[in-house]
């Protein structure tokens, strides 16, 4: 039950930040085969949000991972060693709400996206990092071990208005004991949501998470939702990606009002070397942080169309793109291996 007088909030992504999360890729994760193609984007990552915000950067021995942010800030740069699985920050990371205005980090658990994957070490991250001292004394752990919730699943405009995907928060083997209307009671009760829009449709080629909503559409501010539009009648993604458009259309503010649609290009498909399979190369996958959007780009002509469009959606910001192509290879991108803390939750 809600406490009348606690008001909670799940802030925006769009929140002025303290500092963002990521883990490094190292041998014993699935990156072990293009190490140093995919070290390669995450300097570059750590770099852009380096010169802007703190970074935390989770490893497995911070002295063999300083060396390569020789043309970093440093300065903006923590790392903590703690043994990870994986990398993909965004669903293991601490999920912070506002509490009264105070910061409070929720340690949700992770279960590699429905018992997929082994996540172990990644489910204890967070946990470590406050034994660890990164966070503000006075920032507060709230521990909701027996439910699980990816960053990835969840997208909020701020204002108690959350965005998900049906196919994912009610996919087997995540919270199969709760049916859909104990699942938006609990988001409302522990992350401060007034409103849940359910989205039934949208999926990509390749995509292990039961399709997230940050692959497929995102906020951009409490008006303005950013999708996945394809126009390609040949494309596998169409048809789904249509109904979701049709879905998204029908969607409402709190205060009833249709909200402003910004269509992002289908990314060109990009195919796994090994056995062909399609990757879910996605614009979705943005990352907003303080002053700037981190965008993947694809190696396509369709890089520059995103991120135009994105600069009309975040016109005080400046668009930097990145390119994730290593990143796909593991079925994820920019989005994926972040988690933001909001302003208060670092000293």
């Amino acid at each position: 039950m809600k406490n009348p007088d606690i008001k909670r909030i799940l802030p925006a992504e769009w929140y002025p930040q303290s500092a963002v999360q990521l883990a490094w890729p190292h041998p014993q994760s699935d990156w072990r085969t293009i190490i140093d193609e995919v070290i390669e984007c995450y300097v570059e990552i750590i770099r852009q949000i380096a010169l802007r915000q703190r970074v935390f950067v989770v490893c497995p021995k911070a002295s063999q991972v300083i060396p390569y942010f020789k043309n970093c800030n440093l300065k903006n740069i923590s790392f903590f060693e703690i043994l990870t699985n994986d990398t993909w920050a965004r669903d293991f990371g601490g999920i912070t709400i506002l509490e009264n205005g105070h910061p409070v980090v929720c340690d949700f658990q992770f279960n590699g996206w429905g018992l997929k994957f082994i996540a172990d070490l990644d489910n204890r991250v967070t946990a470590e990092l406050f034994r660890k001292g990164a966070f503000a004394k006075e920032v507060g752990c709230r521990d909701y071990l027996d439910f699980v919730l990816e960053g990835g699943s969840i997208e909020s405009d701020g204002k108690g208005t959350l965005l998900t995907t049906e196919h994912c928060l009610l996919s087997k083997n995540r919270n199969d004991s709760r049916n859909k209307e104990e699942l938006e009671q609990f988001l409302k009760n522990t992350l401060g949501i007034e409103q849940v829009l359910w989205l039934d449709h949208g999926a990509l080629e390749g995509d292990d998470t039961d399709s997230h909503i940050d692959t497929l559409a995102r906020f951009c501010d409490e008006k303005t939702i950013a999708y996945v539009k394809c126009e390609d009648p040949e494309d596998i993604h169409f048809e789904e990606l249509a109904r979701m458009e049709k879905e998204l259309r029908l969607f409402r503010t709190k205060e009833g009002h249709p909200y402003n649609l910004l269509p992002l290009p289908m990314a060109d498909p990009v195919f796994d070397e090994k056995d062909g399979h399609q990757l879910p190369a996605t614009y979705a996958n943005f990352l907003i942080i303080n002053e700037a959007v981190l965008v993947p780009f694809y190696n396509s002509p369709k890089d520059e169309e995103a991120g135009a469009i994105l600069q009309i959606a975040f016109p005080d910001r400046e668009i930097i793109g990145v390119n994730c192509l290593p990143l796909i290879k593991q079925h994820g991108s920019l989005h994926c291996i972040t988690m933001q803390y909001p302003q208060g939750t670092i000293l």
